[in-house]
């Protein structure tokens, strides 16, 4: 008995469905590089128990306790993403890293501030995605999982030596230089090819935990780091 043919389906394949959805997606991490800068700076707290050899080593040594876990803060004092405005924003990243930063498989959230449009929080979570090329870039190859991004009110305080993160009940993040033998110029190293920028600053976490996406770290007393960022993507 012949089986009877199918009529054509009057739906897409499921693949060319999901191609679709990814088009539009601002988490898409197929690199498709455009115009953007951001100029400000970047600090973090991580789990290492000294300074993070992260930065020596360019991801290369592993952390000292094996794994990074993180959350990172982005001030944003001057920037755009194709012609939208960021100036002023703030981010925050929750930042989950295996082994050495070097060999990827990052797992990573994003916080972004409440505050921007709906062309800038696309944008800024196509830069933090490594999508839209240049600085992050990399991204791409390093972060396996986005494990979430919202809108959150993302507030950032620098005063002096001081430098806090605080999103709701989430994180909160407190961290300070760490003093050098002239008091007035923290212990820093400099002229590096560390992917945030030449320049970073050592400090030490002081009151820091993070509550969310079934992590809860405590990085008190440990490794932490300041860096001015100039960072931008290429012209398409």
């Amino acid at each position: 008995m012949a089986m009877k043919e199918r009529a054509p389906a009057d739906k897409l394949p499921v693949s060319q469905r999901i191609d679709s959805k990814m088009e539009s997606h601002p988490l898409r991490r197929k690199m498709k590089p455009t115009e953007w800068a951001i100029k400000g700076e970047l600090f973090l707290n991580c789990s290492c128990t000294v300074f993070c050899p992260c930065v020596v080593s360019l991801g290369a040594h592993p952390p000292t306790e094996g794994h990074c876990h993180a959350w990172m803060a982005i001030a944003i004092d001057e920037g755009h993403f194709e012609g939208e405005d960021l100036s002023g924003l703030n981010v925050g990243l929750l930042v989950d890293i295996p082994g050495r930063m070097g060999e990827g498989n990052w797992r990573v959230a994003a916080y972004v501030d409440e505050r921007s449009s709906q062309k800038a929080y696309n944008g800024l979570l196509k830069i933090f995605s490594g999508a839209a090329g240049g600085t992050t870039g990399l991204f791409t190859f390093l972060v396996s999982e986005i494990i979430g991004a919202e809108r959150e009110k993302v507030e950032i305080v620098r005063d002096g030596k001081k430098r806090g993160l605080y999103i709701g009940r989430k994180i909160a993040g407190e961290i300070e230089m760490i003093d050098g033998g002239d008091p007035d110029h923290p212990v820093m190293i400099t002229n590096s090819k560390y992917w945030m920028g030449p320049d970073i600053i050592a400090a030490k976490g002081v009151k820091s935990k993070v509550r969310d996406y079934g992590r809860v770290w405590d990085f008190g007393g440990m490794s932490a780091e300041i860096c001015p960022i100039d960072w931008k993507g290429p012209k398409p």
